[in-house]
């Protein structure tokens, strides 16, 4: 099957990956003004914060002041993340964030009980409670997500028809509840995705769920991001998350420093280089990338920063200048 979109929607989740775990102090006015350029490039959904404890994940102590001090652009979407209904409410309160309902189930037991210390069932539950706070809000549950959808570190491979019938309980407890799903995302969250498993879980899942689009979350832990996002744009997926120069690393690596999520403008100029449209402009992400690694103060994974895109490349050899680009 090669089915490839003609265009692809990026949602940007570099600050809020990025900074809840860098170990360094981030300003938060360095944050919001990562935020804000991105905002400028022609991204049009930006996670920037995670509603959570932040005596666990003291980067994001500061969620409610980076949210305050972002410049509303028109046609951006500012999201959060929250894990339960408590987070949820916080970020309600901000009143500047653009709120969307968001369904939850993990393909691995063991990572669920890690990572929210709570049994499959217990997550179950969850959910009709949080549609109910949803509803209540005003605000749409359009989304489903699984988390580690392709493999675990702490329990192992996870088996497609798994995937399928998380989806088919998630899709059937929204219906239950007077809602309905239309976007179902996949996390590659701890990187056990290959090209072939992003096309067979891929495939299954879209063809037990014709009626709903599919997301993927990627990472680029073990170096094959980009070439599980080409098997998800074989597949027609057309809905990706991507972090700015690869920003926020992996905690589930052997060693700090491993890549995260795959990188936003590697992506983009891939995309651009098939014909596939991103509505996102390269150079002005590139400054975005190369401002989140001054931020950062340390080198972050992307390549495109480093390398520049083909297309500024083009112009200037139109221009008759031939200088070679010698590496070092």
């Amino acid at each position: 099957m090669n089915d490839l979109p003609k265009r692809i929607f990026i949602k940007e989740e570099g600050p809020r990956e990025g900074f809840q775990i860098e170990s360094g102090d981030i300003p938060t006015a360095d944050k919001i003004a990562l935020i804000d350029a991105l905002a400028k490039t022609g991204l049009k959904h930006i996670q920037t914060v995670s509603f959570v404890n932040p005596a666990r994940v003291p980067g994001m102590a500061d969620a409610e002041a980076v949210v305050a001090g972002i410049t509303p652009v028109e046609g951006v979407h500012f999201t959060g993340l929250w894990l339960n209904n408590q987070g949820f409410l916080r970020a309600l309160e901000t009143k500047k964030l653009h709120m969307e309902g968001k369904l939850t189930l993990y393909a691995s037991r063991a990572f669920l009980k890690r990572n929210q210390n709570r049994t499959l069932e217990q997550q179950f539950a969850a959910q009709p409670e949080l549609i109910k706070s949803y509803q209540h809000a005003g605000v749409p549950v359009r989304t489903g997500f699984v988390t580690a959808a392709f493999g675990c570190n702490f329990q192992g491979d996870v088996d497609a028809a798994y995937v399928v019938e998380l989806v088919g309980q998630m899709r059937a407890i929204a219906r239950d509840n007077g809602e309905d799903l239309d976007l179902i995302g996949l996390g590659d969250t701890m990187a056990w995705a290959n090209p072939e498993k992003i096309r067979r879980v891929v495939g299954e899942v879209r063809a037990a769920n014709p009626d709903v689009a599919i997301s993927l979350h990627l990472h680029d832990t073990r170096g094959l991001g980009l070439a599980n996002a080409y098997a998800g744009l074989q597949m027609g997926v057309a809905h990706f998350d991507a972090a700015v120069a690869g920003l926020g690393g992996c905690p589930f690596a052997r060693h700090s420093g491993a890549a995260g999520n795959i990188c936003t403008e590697d992506l983009v100029l891939m995309c651009e280089e098939m014909g596939i449209e991103t509505g996102v402009d390269l150079e002005a992400l590139i400054d975005c990338a190369l401002m989140a690694e001054k931020i950062v103060r340390h080198p972050l994974p992307g390549k495109v920063k480093t390398g520049g895109s083909l297309r500024a490349l083009r112009e200037k050899l139109a221009l008759g200048d031939a200088t070679p680009v010698v590496a070092e």
